[in-house]
């Protein structure tokens, strides 16, 4: 199965330990190439743990300890490749949870403007419709030029949400085209507009994964219905 052609990772009953504490248990997956693939789960649940897998991040801490097997275009990642070779071939950005020390608006249009967007009329249509999806356009609107170190701890969280949309849907969608995108995201209307499949993690175990719009429309599993309509988590 690790050779089909469609797979670019075949996970075989991956689990990975802190020391005594299993993290991860017999976790299988296939990740197709040129798709985006969400995760999503409760904080702690193993999301990030197992990204971290796809390369090899966690060789990094002391203590871990990983069994089962990870394929990438059929080679197997712990005992064929070296991780200098897979880390040039399967990047890691980290969403910085931290707001820079600019102004409001600033933080927000920051991403467009890398990507090389500079009219304002275009970064002013951005920033208000990421801090709307944000949730925290009507609380921020009258202050956009104020240092977003002045904000609350959740205000400041959701702004750095609002941040990551003002750049991701729209550059995630493009670059699938060249890359197979894994996404650890706790924002369900990003899972569910941007992605094809979605994983729900629980507590170190894989509870459901298939096609985003089935999963989010049809949970097979009560536990990711509980989930996904915000009962807990």
């Amino acid at each position: 199965m690790a050779n089909n052609a469609d797979i670019k990772f075949n996970v075989d009953n991956l689990e990975l330990f802190y020391g005594n504490f299993k993290a991860l248990k017999g976790i299988d997956m296939e990740i197709k190439k040129n798709e985006i693939t969400a995760l999503i789960g409760p904080s702690g649940c193993g999301k990030s743990t197992f990204l971290k897998t796809l390369n090899r991040m966690n060789d990094l801490e002391d203590g871990v300890k990983v069994t089962g097997r990870i394929h990438l275009d059929g080679v197997d990642i712990y005992k064929e490749m070296d991780s200098i070779t897979l880390r040039h071939r399967v990047g890691m950005v980290f969403q910085q949870p931290n707001p820079f020390p600019k102004s409001i608006y600033d933080n927000v249009a920051y991403g467009p403007r890398i990507h090389g967007i500079r009219k304002k009329s275009q970064l002013d249509e951005i920033v208000e419709r990421s801090l709307r999806q944000a949730a925290i356009w009507d609380e921020l609107k009258d202050r956009l030029n104020k240092s977003a170190l002045g904000l609350s701890g959740g205000q400041q969280q959701r702004l750095c949400i609002a941040r990551t949309l003002a750049v991701q849907p729209d550059l995630a969608l493009e670059l699938k085209k060249d890359y197979t995108i894994v996404i650890v995201t706790h924002n369900m209307q990003q899972a569910s507009r941007i992605s094809d499949k979605t994983a729900f993690f629980l507590l170190g175990e894989l509870i459901e994964y298939g096609e985003t719009t089935e999963l989010f429309a049809n949970p097979k599993n009560p536990k990711t219905e509980e989930y996904i309509t915000g009962r807990f988590g």
